[in-house]
Parts: structure tokens; C-alpha cells; sequence
């Protein structure tokens, strides 16, 4: 994956054991249903956002991107939350998603 934060990589090198443990959850629960890989991407962002995650948001959003997500269908996700967490949320979710968006641009 590109672009993985240094925090996240410092974590990962200082604590080998619990990131494998995070990193071998996260298969766990995405092979544990039907859903396919860019639903699942879409569904993470969109729970990212809600929880108001800016961390999240930007690597829900290379996720996204990865598993063949288009910068519309990405940039949706924030628009479908506006009538539940609202306008200046949804705004701050637009530029979490267009930091990453751009920069692949």
C-alpha cells in the first residue's frame, strides 16, 4: 500500500505482535461475509467518516482506491452522510478524501 503513514509504520516496527494481531483481524472480518472488496471499502470509508476519523478517512480512502473505487463513487460516500452527520462534517470528510485524491492526481 502507498503512502502509509510514518506513525503507523513506527507502530508496526516497534510493536511487531499487536500489528500483525490488528492486521490479521481486519482479514478475519473481511472473508467472514459475502460482501465483495470494493463494497467493503466503501462501507469502511463510510464508517470512517461517520465517526469523524481523519486518519481513517485518508486510508480508507487509498484503500478505496486501491480495490478500483472511482474518485466519484469515494466522494459520494461523504455526500451520503450529509442528512445524518451534517454539513461541516461532511465538508471536513470531502477534504480528508480530496487530500488523498489529489495527491494521486
Amino acid at each position: 500500500m502507498s503512502q502509509i503513514p510514518k506513525r503507523f509504520q513506527n507502530f508496526t516496527e516497534d510493536y511487531p505482535e499487536i500489528a500483525s494481531a490488528y492486521e490479521q483481524l481486519g482479514l478475519a472480518v473481511h472473508k467472514a461475509g459475502p460482501l465483495d472488496q470494493k463494497t467493503r471499502a466503501l462501507i469502511k470509508l463510510a464508517i470512517s467518516i461517520s465517526a469523524r476519523l481523519e486518519g481513517a478517512v485518508h486510508s480508507h480512502t487509498r484503500k478505496a482506491l486501491e480495490s478500483g473505487c472511482s474518485a466519484q463513487e469515494i466522494r459520494q460516500v461523504a455526500l451520503l452522510s450529509l442528512p445524518t452527520i451534517g454539513f461541516p462534517s461532511m465538508m471536513a470528510a470531502l477534504s480528508w478524501i480530496d487530500d488523498i485524491i489529489q495527491n494521486k492526481e
